[in-house]
């Protein structure tokens, strides 16, 4: 076991910090070479098989070009469910899981949620394994995503309807009501790209990832319009945002009559979701 860890070390020292390759090594050794745990944490003598050398090499040649070890599993647990993924969608992060319990704490059974941008499906369908008898329905603009997003679906067997479709473009059809619209847009400044670790910025869609300096919030301002059509009267939006632009997304809410507006942290006490109401329309 020291060998190999020797050798994960020395072929990606360069390309991560330590703990990173600590990290890495684990999973590297249990659930790519199939290592026991107790072995790897004993650091008992290991003999790798041919086909284990050549998987193990592979392995370090991807992530050394950055690839992301969610590709190389292909999959992420995302709220304890697995969730295949792919370079035509983004990874789901930790802190989306917070914003999905939100929405669950917030939402009755029953109730008829959309959300716009859904990538893997994992935000919808981690609400749709929590609350069956919701009826919820995923937009994407990507077939690649959809089609990923299906093959969730099946795997954590909940039903969900897929449809492809341009927010920005959309217009809202009078008659149809949501109780809950959720959504995690493209939030990332262009100017922001330089900052960006090369394992998201070479690997995971720049569609679902930028947006123009000259209006970051084009997403959630589009949304929101349009959320005052497609919204039940007392319905709820609910967005996770950048951390920079916490303020000027309350702010933007606010000036398109949403109330009951609240902001949240994440776990690592950014700016990192909220929460907004359509005003009742009075009887």
């Amino acid at each position: 076991m020291l060998k190999i860890n020797s050798k994960i070390r020395e072929k990606l020292c360069r390309h991560y910090p330590s703990e990173e390759v600590k990290a890495l090594s684990r999973i590297i050794s249990t659930e790519i070479l199939g290592i026991k745990e107790y072995t790897y944490f004993l650091k008992d003598p290991v003999a790798l098989t041919p086909q284990q050398e050549d998987k193990l090499d592979e392995t370090l040649r991807r992530l050394q070009e950055y690839e992301p070890i969610q590709h190389i599993l292909g999959c992420e647990r995302f709220c304890g469910l697995n969730f295949a993924v792919n370079n035509s969608v983004l990874i789901p992060r930790p802190e989306t899981q917070e914003l999905v319990s939100w929405i669950i704490k917030e939402t009755p059974q029953g109730a008829k949620i959309l959300d716009i941008g859904t990538g893997s499906g994992c935000i919808a369908i981690a609400i749709a394994h929590n609350m069956p008898d919701c009826k919820i329905t995923a937009w994407d603009i990507s077939d690649a995503a959809l089609a990923t997003a299906q093959k969730n679906c099946i795997a954590n067997s909940v039903n969900i309807h897929l449809e492809q479709c341009n927010i920005l473009t959309y217009t809202p059809i009078e008659n149809e009501k949501f109780d809950i619209i959720v959504s995690n847009p493209p939030y990332i400044k262009e100017s922001e790209k330089s900052s960006i670790e090369p394992n998201v910025l070479r690997w995971e869609p720049h569609i679902a990832l930028f947006v123009p300096d000259s209006d970051p919030l084009i997403f959630y301002r589009t949304i929101a319009q349009k959320a005052q059509t497609m919204l039940r009267s007392g319905g709820k939006l609910f967005f996770e945002i950048n951390r920079a632009h916490g303020d000027d997304t309350v702010q933007l809410l606010k000036t398109l009559g949403y109330c009951n507006i609240e902001l949240r942290k994440d776990f690592a006490d950014n700016d990192r979701m909220i929460k907004a109401q359509k005003s009742h329309t009075p009887t």
